[in-house]
């Protein structure tokens, strides 16, 4: 399997992939609203088309598309992921996090460059955010020797990337490389775009409900290296 730019190669073949996308095209399209569809686009800045599915009604929709699957393995989790980032409409993404999330224990670090394509490609907020936590996370603290990767990925050009390195330790907690991520709030302090800054404030405020004081005491240390926002961010449970 590989994975360049904004193409894919070789998406791998997978009986239960093509039971799932046979079901989730069919049973998604039938409950589009075109008009929430419209509002939905709009609001999500016009990164995607939508069916204009709300998210219970999509979440109940994904228990009838899944009823009866087998549970995957890392072959059918990455043939359901690229195929539906092929698709134009922003739910099927959804979908595809969601699925993800549910089985990222069953990949192993060679899924990593799948979750790369998927950060980077149509990026926004509403995908980069889980996949950087319930995916990128879970493969790096199941692999180590991925922190290398992640060394890499801070900086990186395309700041969705960037951004996931950021965010990947967001749910470890106690287990946090805490060095890692100081180090990585230093080396993108003076980044332009508000959602670096709003990830490094974000990453350091989670970090504060494990580890106040190392927190507190980074930005008191480092404050004028930050933007304002990040500060605000970084502070906003644990004051300065």
């Amino acid at each position: 399997m590989s994975v360049t730019g904004r193409g894919t190669k070789n998406v791998p073949r997978s009986d239960i992939a093509d039971t799932v996308m046979a079901r989730l095209t069919a049973t998604y399209a039938a409950a589009a609203d075109p008009e929430r569809a419209a509002a939905m686009r709009a609001y999500m800045k016009d990164v995607a088309p939508f069916l204009g599915l709300t998210t219970p009604a999509r979440r109940t929709l994904t228990r009838t598309v899944l009823e009866g699957v087998p549970r995957p393995a890392e072959t059918d989790c990455t043939a359901i992921a690229l195929r539906c980032w092929e698709l134009p409409e922003r739910e099927y993404h959804y979908f595809a996090v969601d699925y993800l999330r549910r089985h990222a224990g069953r990949c192993s670090s060679g899924f990593l460059p799948v979750a790369r394509h998927l950060v980077s490609t149509v990026p926004w907020w509403d995908t980069v955010d889980a996949l950087a936590a319930h995916v990128v996370g879970g493969l790096v603290e199941a692999d180590p020797k991925l922190k290398t990767e992640m060394d890499a990925w801070i900086v990186d050009d395309d700041l969705w990337i960037a951004r996931t390195a950021l965010l990947h330790q967001l749910r470890y907690k106690e287990r946090t490389d805490s060095r890692r991520l100081f180090a990585y709030c230093l080396q993108q302090s003076g980044h332009p775009d508000f959602f670096i800054r709003k990830a490094i404030g974000w990453c350091l405020r989670e970090y504060a409900k494990t580890d106040p004081e190392a927190v507190r005491a980074f930005v008191a240390r480092e404050r004028d290296r930050f933007a304002p926002l990040s500060v605000r961010e970084a502070l906003k449970n644990i004051g300065a």
